[in-house]
């Protein structure tokens, strides 16, 4: 895993004399280098500092709120009064708790114009809807409502891990599904942007940095925005009806009915695929505690 963050001459200076204990040998161009808790922090003249190891959020995050980000914006606080009536692009994302099935990112716009139609359908939080629910409403809003989703099966998912924490891999899928429809509706604007927030908003931005396409004009932030507005709603329920046809194919593939969550009817079943020979990264997000658990009980097995 990797983090990379731009800091003043001050800062520096202020690392190198917290890290002084920890130096290593560093490389041409560097200020110095340190190897602390196995991970290595190599600073440079340009003011990037590099961490670098198995778990590189732990000593970064010591120096995130001391630190300017090139890429950090500046967030509105709190909603308009009458955000719920805006023309809005929303996102949300489902199957980051579960060990089982895709990692689903939706992006949905609705202009106010529709807002009225959206919400006879009875639109709610997906979490509150059975499956039959999010399927039945999800089959209409896709056919009215510009969308994009990103669902990162468990193969890609794993892969991706092995170069980003989970917080920037959502980062990276909110930002581009809320691109793709943004290029979808242009030349069109929504009158504001909402990401059910999952992270502090300087952290969001802070795993976009190196990003090529930043979407942050207009961008709110709300812990259940699906009550603040029907596009994150909307959001939820496409992401949850997508994920629900990723399941049923993982299922199928399983031959076994693979449980949500990640309590321990889903380590009983991750036990049985690797007894039974399948590999766990195809059907699972592996970095979870339950494949050790999994692993442990299928030894049982023999």
């Amino acid at each position: 895993m990797q983090e990379v963050l731009n800091c003043s001459t001050i800062q520096l200076k202020k690392m190198q004399t917290s890290y002084a204990s920890f130096q290593i040998a560093a490389p041409p161009g560097a200020v110095f280098r340190a190897k602390k808790n196995g991970t290595t922090i190599t600073a440079y003249r340009s003011g990037k500092v590099m961490f670098q190891g198995s778990d590189t959020t732990t000593e970064s995050n010591r120096w995130h709120a001391e630190t300017t980000t090139t890429n950090q914006k500046k967030v509105p606080k709190g909603l308009p009064a009458n955000f719920a009536s805006w023309s809005v692009l929303g996102s949300d994302e489902v199957g980051t708790g579960s060990y089982f099935g895709p990692l689903t990112v939706a992006a949905v716009y609705i202009a106010a114009a529709n807002l009225d139609r959206v919400r006879q359908l009875g639109i709610q939080d997906s979490k509150k809807l059975t499956d039959p629910e999010i399927i039945r409403m999800a089959k209409q809003l896709l056919t009215f409502l510009p969308y994009h989703v990103v669902n990162l099966m468990p193969v890609k998912y794993n892969e991706l891990m092995k170069q980003y924490n989970q917080g920037q891999l959502k980062a990276l899928c909110h930002n581009l599904a809320l691109q793709t429809v943004l290029q979808k509706i242009s030349p069109t604007k929504p009158d504001g942007i909402l990401i059910d927030q999952f992270v502090a908003p300087a952290t969001y931005y802070r795993y976009l940095k190196n990003q090529p396409n930043i979407v942050s004009e207009n961008v709110y932030f709300q812990i259940k925005g699906e009550q603040a507005h029907l596009a994150v709603a909307a959001a939820s329920i496409i992401a949850r009806y997508v994920s629900l046809l990723a399941m049923d194919r993982l299922t199928e593939k399983a031959k076994l009915t693979l449980p949500i969550g990640a309590g321990n009817a889903v380590d009983q079943i991750a036990a049985k695929l690797l007894h039974e020979g399948y590999s766990l990264t195809d059907f699972a997000k592996v970095h979870f505690a339950n494949t050790k658990k999994a692993t442990e009980i299928a030894k049982r097995y023999h």
